[in-house]
């Protein structure tokens, strides 16, 4: 393994920590801060790996964590704000096949759009007022991210979209079904 891919993987699995231990948070900027904390570091890891599209994906995810830390003044909750990121995720996608110089095999065109699908649900998820919503929208985005993860070679992404998947199992079962509990006590 070269010296540039040990420090991608080193980055990597300080990107992991902070994306699994984002799902134990109770509220949604705790989840959303630590996560922008995480896709900056997956920025970096998938940039050295040369995968243009994750990376370029976490630097949009990092501003879309700002944007939704700061909610109330960027009125981040509205439906064009939504829009706007779509577009951002669909314009790195067609980049990678023409910026980026990917070749459009089947194989590269579904890999491609699995992290596109995975920005995707965290950016609705992140539009949900509770980090309960947040976890369950983390169930559409984990295994697409997975998946990529797999045919990029990033073992801390790998580790940690798996972890994240337990992480996520487990928030439910800490916080989520005490909430729904509480609320059908009532």
């Amino acid at each position: 393994m070269k010296p540039i891919e040990i420090v991608a993987q080193v980055v990597g699995i300080f990107a992991m920590l902070f994306n699994i231990l984002s799902y134990q948070c109770k509220q949604q900027k705790g989840v959303i801060f630590m996560q922008l904390i995480g896709g900056l570091l997956f920025a970096v890891n998938f940039l050295l790996l040369g995968a243009a599209v994750g990376g370029i994906l976490n630097i949009i995810a990092v501003l879309r964590a700002v944007l939704f830390m700061f909610e109330d003044k960027l009125k981040a909750g509205r439906l064009p704000w939504l829009f706007a990121f779509m577009a951002l995720y669909i314009l790195v996608y067609i980049m990678s096949f023409t910026v980026f110089d990917k070749k459009p095999t089947a194989y590269n065109l579904i890999i491609e759009l699995l992290p596109v699908i995975g920005m995707s649900a965290l950016s609705i998820g992140f539009r949900m007022k509770d980090a309960a919503n947040i976890r369950k929208w983390g169930l559409v985005s984990s295994p697409s991210w997975l998946i990529y993860n797999i045919a990029v070679g990033s073992v801390g992404a790998i580790i940690c979209e798996t972890l994240t998947l337990v992480s996520i199992f487990m928030g439910m079962a800490r916080h989520d079904k005490k909430q729904t509990a509480s609320k059908n006590a009532e």
